[in-house]
């Protein structure tokens, strides 16, 4: 008898700890509608999983990622979250890539008092106008990215300005935070021309004669996707950008630069993801990792999806729990290592400070495609409203 018990508890210690139990990610996500941008970032999340698992899991218990498509709908985004907790009985949740949907989950985690972690998202509403002190942010919000740009869009001095944009919440937010800090930076400015065709659903011929017509000095770019590639397209076909300077608000992004191929604009200044000249160690060993795993190099969704549960990861830790109030309370001022370095999620407001590579654009003949030149990485503390503005912007209940 004795030697069956010390055999039973040999067999019980040779079982890891994490397998008397599973810790549950539940993700909800617009995959059938951006393909481009979110399969990386389902591998990026992919990935950090494993990494997390094969260093112990989280609270002694494995990790599982699940995920839901939200047909790019609110209201779908809503009832996935919702069958998450009730069906999956999952202990976290994170996701949304369009800002409505965003919005829609950030309303949700309020009204269910539940902890979101907003991954890609970049609406300034999610953690200003409407936040709440259940949802934290992990991508640098549109204005963050939008200051960026002005920062080397003031340095041009040209003073006839057209606008494109989709014309949904983010594009309306990006353009409307340009507008005010290209006219705090230089006040003779003058916006010639806007155009705001609905997303995804651009006729590029008008957009580009119209803008055409205005005879502008520049060009300040918003839309990505099939949207932007279409744009380009019909631009370079009808020398748009010719003698013009165009700034492109998420342009240098893998994503949708390498679907140009040849096509890719010359000079345009970006913000983006140059993974293939960035020479950290810390970079490389993550480009190393999902090279290794995926057989792929990978795209700014990667980043994302990785730095989200990795965030969450820290968060849980520090915790010691996937309480909701512990979460709130863990994730202010929590730090997380990426592959981009240190990012704090700030206490003022839930945002992180991930910030983004900002360089400009050209065709790189030995890769095929094209890529970023003369970058550098913009911190995302550095592109911030001040903390009264913040605080005047977010709901008395969210501080």
């Amino acid at each position: 008898m004795q030697i069956r018990w010390t055999m039973a508890w040999l067999a019980l210690a040779a079982v890891p700890a994490w397998a008397q139990g599973v810790l549950k990610i539940g993700e909800v996500n617009s995959y059938k509608a951006m393909p481009a941008f979110l399969e990386p970032y389902k591998k990026g999340m992919e990935l950090a999983v494993e990494q997390i698992n094969a260093d112990g899991g989280l609270l002694g218990k494995k990790v599982v990622l699940i995920t839901r498509d939200d047909n790019a709908s609110p209201g779908d985004a809503v009832r996935a979250a919702e069958e998450l907790y009730t069906r999956e009985k999952i202990d976290v949740l994170t996701g949304s890539f369009l800002s409505h949907v965003g919005m829609a989950l950030t309303d949700y985690a309020q009204q269910k008092q539940r902890f979101f972690l907003a991954s890609e998202t970049l609406t300034d509403k999610v953690v200003w106008q409407n936040g709440n002190r259940y949802t934290y942010r992990l991508r640098g919000s549109t204005y963050m990215q939008t200051a960026m740009l002005v920062q080397e869009a003031k340095k041009l001095n040209k003073k006839r300005w057209a606008i494109v944009y989709p014309n949904y919440e983010y594009g309306q937010s990006a353009v409307a935070t340009f507008k005010k800090l290209m006219k705090e930076a230089q006040p003779d400015i003058e916006f010639v021309a806007e155009q705001a065709p609905p997303l995804g659903k651009i006729d590029a011929g008008s957009v580009v004669q119209a803008l055409a017509d205005a005879k502008p000095d520049a060009i300040f770019n918003v839309l990505f996707s099939v949207d932007l590639g279409k744009f380009v397209r019909e631009g370079n076909t009808r020398g748009l950008f010719k003698g013009r300077t165009v700034v492109g608000l998420l342009s240098g992004e893998p994503e949708y630069l390498d679907a140009l191929r040849t096509e890719a604009p010359e000079g345009w200044i970006v913000t983006g993801y140059p993974w293939y000249s960035i020479k950290t160690p810390e970079h490389e060993a993550f480009l190393k990792a999902y090279q290794s795993k995926f057989k792929d190099y990978p795209r700014l969704g990667t980043i994302v999806g990785y730095n989200a549960i990795q965030s969450l990861a820290a968060g849980i830790k520090k915790a010691g729990t996937t309480d909701t109030e512990a979460l709130i309370k863990a994730f202010k001022g929590l730090d997380v290592k990426t592959p981009w370095g240190v990012i704090t999620y700030r206490a003022q407001d839930n945002q992180s400070t991930m910030g983004a590579f900002v360089g400009k654009t050209t065709y790189s003949k030995d890769m095929q495609r094209g890529v970023m030149t003369d970058f550098y990485y913009a911190d995302g503390k550095d592109y911030q409203p001040t903390d009264a503005q913040v605080k005047q912007m977010r709901p008395a209940s969210a501080q």
